[in-house]
C-alpha cells in the first residue's frame, strides 16, 4: 500500500512520535507516515489509536510496512512486535492506504496473528464523522484473524478483467449490488452472524474493504483469512 507523503524526520526520534496531519480527510491521528485510507459507513470509533503509545501499522499504497515510522519487511515486523512490550489487552491497528496490494495488509494481519493478536483493527475514514474543525477522531472495523470453528458465510473475491472483482457467496456468483441482502439471508442460517473474507492477493484494499465494511452493516462479525486463494 501507498503514502501519499514521507516520514517526518521528527518521526525518526520516536517510534511513536507522530505529527498530525492536516489533511482534512484523514482522521487526526498522530503519525510521521501518511496514507489515504479507505472509505467506510459502518467503523466504529477506536479513540485509543491515537494514542501516544498506540501500536499502529502503516501499510503504503506502493505496500510498504512500517511499524509506528520505522520501515520494515514482513517478517521484520514480527520480530519488532516480539521485541516491544505491550499490554496485552492493547489492539492493533493497521493503517493502510485504500490502493494498497491486499498481499501488504496480509503480511500485517499474518504478523498479528505470529505474536497472538486475536484481532486486529482496519483504521478507515468516515467523513461523515469529521467534525466542525475538519477532522475524524479515529474510526475503524475490527476484523479477527483466522478461520472461526462456527459455521460462517465465506465471500471470495476474485481479480477479474472488470473494473470490479468477481464476488462469490458461499461459492456462488453474486452481483456485487446483491452483496448486503445475499449477506443477509445466509446469515440466518446461522446461531451468529460471521463472515469469512478471501481475496487475491493483488486486489486493492479497498475492494477488500468494502466486502468487510458490508458485513458489518448487517452487524456480523469478520474473520479474515490468511491463506491464498
Amino acid at each position: 500500500m501507498k503514502y501519499s507523503g514521507y516520514v517526518s524526520l521528527i518521526a525518526f526520534a520516536s517510534m511513536f512520535a507522530f505529527q498530525p496531519l492536516v489533511n482534512a480527510q484523514t482522521p487526526a491521528l498522530r503519525q510521521g507516515v501518511s496514507v489515504q485510507m479507505a472509505e467506510t459507513s459502518n467503523a466504529a470509533p477506536f479513540p485509543a489509536a491515537d494514542g501516544a503509545d498506540a501500536w499502529i501499522v502503516a501499510v503504503t499504497a506502493d505496500g510498504h510496512l512500517y511499524f509506528g515510522v520505522k520501515l520494515v519487511t514482513g517478517d521484520e515486523l514480527v520480530q519488532e512486535m516480539k521485541a516491544t512490550p505491550r499490554n496485552r489487552a492493547a489492539r492493533l491497528y493497521i493503517k493502510a492506504d485504500a490502493h494498497a496490494p491486499f498481499d501488504a495488509v496480509k503480511q500485517a494481519l499474518h504478523a498479528a496473528h505470529e505474536v497472538l493478536f486475536e484481532t486486529a483493527v482496519l483504521l478507515t475514514d468516515q467523513p461523515e464523522h469529521s467534525s466542525a474543525a475538519g477532522t475524524a477522531s479515529p474510526q475503524g472495523l475490527e476484523v479477527h484473524l483466522g478461520l472461526p470453528s462456527a459455521p460462517a458465510t465465506v465471500v471470495q473475491l476474485h481479480n477479474s478483467a472488470r473494473p470490479t472483482p468477481a464476488l462469490k457467496v458461499n461459492d456462488q456468483e453474486v452481483p456485487w449490488p446483491a452483496l448486503q441482502s445475499t449477506l443477509e439471508q445466509a446469515s440466518q442460517q446461522q446461531k451468529q452472524k460471521l463472515v469469512v473474507v478471501e481475496a487475491d492477493d493483488n486486489l486493492p484494499f479497498t475492494q477488500v474493504v468494502k466486502v468487510i465494511d458490508m458485513s458489518r452493516s448487517i452487524g456480523a462479525k469478520v474473520a479474515v483469512s490468511l491463506t491464498n486463494l
